[in-house]
């Protein structure tokens, strides 16, 4: 499974909310909420306009974490 946490982390750390991702139109709202939850992904142009916006690489937004069984 991928994990967001990271930028979840990055993004409050740059003064981005839930609300102020959506309004500035970075990630939809429903897309937003579904990397917290675990059940969406996003695409390599979202991680290139989060990338450019962060100033960082794709690792530092993302990370891998095996599934449990």
């Amino acid at each position: 499974m991928i994990k967001y946490d990271k930028m979840f982390e990055l993004l409050s750390e740059n003064g981005y909310t839930a609300s102020r991702v959506k309004q500035e139109n970075i990630i939809s709202q429903g897309t937003y909420y579904g990397l917290k939850n675990g059940t969406a992904g996003i695409d390599a142009r979202t991680i290139n306009k989060l990338c450019a916006l962060l100033n960082c690489q794709p690792g530092d937004l993302m990370e891998y974490v095996p599934d449990e069984e």
